[in-house]
């Protein structure tokens, strides 16, 4: 079971190193937040992404992503989900008085988890990853190898796996480039209103999508 040679992980491994450098609304999620509370939040919207991405893995695996590839209405459905709420943290990032860039009001657990929970939403509300790896994973699925669906799931999740490599050094070098500036109040006013027009941004563009 899961007998690949050495080809198949060279190949499998580089582009899931270049699939993860490659920047995308993950990326822009984990930086933004790192920017606007340091460490703690960059790592929370990291492993809300990482857990938003998990639930495409196993949705993969279990042959559900196949309803979003083909039915119209349900990528539609999860696309304006998806959009509507990445536009809703946007405005809320751009009613913002900055204040909560201050580095006194961003170290409490309820706020860490919170991020969390929108990064988990804004992996899992977004109809192209469920498709992305519905298309990318079964290329790498080998005859004899084992189950499809275990298959689909191992390279899935390694997909994760290398993130876990690659994203937790983009957090910890935003954060020492951010860390001395977000007591200023002016420049966490400035910072909310770039993250929540970051937000907009990718909600616009994912509302655009089509099937």
């Amino acid at each position: 079971m899961f007998d690949y040679s050495l080809l198949h992980w060279t190949t499998f491994l580089t582009a899931a190193v270049l699939l993860n450098l490659s920047p995308g609304p993950d990326i822009a999620f984990i930086l933004g937040q790192t920017v606007k509370g340091g460490r703690r939040s960059g790592f929370a919207a990291m492993f809300g992404i990482w857990t938003g991405a998990f639930g495409h893995v196993v949705m993969a695996a279990a042959g559900l992503s196949v309803v979003l590839a083909t039915s119209a209405v349900a990528f539609s459905i999860v696309k304006w989900v998806g959009a509507l709420y990445l536009l809703w943290l946007g405005i809320q990032a751009l009613r913002s008085d900055g204040g909560k860039f201050v580095a006194e009001g961003v170290q409490t657990s309820p706020r860490a988890f919170a991020i969390y929970k929108q990064g988990f939403m804004v992996g899992l509300l977004n109809p192209k990853v469920a498709i992305f790896f519905l298309a990318f994973l079964p290329q790498f699925v080998v005859v004899g190898a084992g189950p499809v669906s275990a298959q689909l799931f191992l390279h899935g999740f390694l997909i994760i796996v290398v993130a876990g490599f690659i994203e937790p050094p983009l957090v910890m070098l935003g954060e020492r480039l951010t860390g001395k500036l977000r007591a200023n109040p002016r420049i966490g006013l400035w910072m909310d209103r770039s993250l929540g027009a970051i937000f907009v941004a990718l909600g616009i563009r994912l509302a655009m999508e089509k099937p």
